[in-house]
């Protein structure tokens, strides 16, 4: 499978994925918050969980774009910080990187 194939397969499962959390929940009934941990607590704990991968999700597809479009332009495999060639093994591990490991853990902390 070529890297573009791969990059497309990724952008479809971002997407499908981005769907389901973006559904509106199937129980949307009467729920209170009150001073014990409760079914509502936990509805909404898991909702800010959601909220928190589909955020991440955006994030990777952003980056899975900008990898699509350096392919098309040429510049794939080369980090848009420093412009040095990104490590083959991360490549590997992530098609769709385009920061090479020195600069994503700068520009991450």
């Amino acid at each position: 499978m070529d890297t573009a194939e791969v990059l497309r397969e990724k952008l479809a499962e971002i997407d499908d994925q981005m769907g389901q959390l973006e559904e509106r929940p199937d129980d949307q009934g009467s729920i209170s918050f009150g001073k014990r941990v409760g079914e509502g607590t936990s509805m909404a704990v898991d909702r800010l969980s959601q909220v928190a991968v589909h955020d991440k999700l955006q994030v990777t597809r952003a980056d899975v774009e900008r990898a699509m479009a350096k392919l098309a332009e040429g510049s794939y495999g080369t980090c848009d910080a420093c412009g040095e060639p990104i490590g083959e093994g991360r490549l590997e591990a992530l098609p769709w990187a385009v920061l090479c490991v020195r600069d994503a853990g700068r520009l991450a902390g």
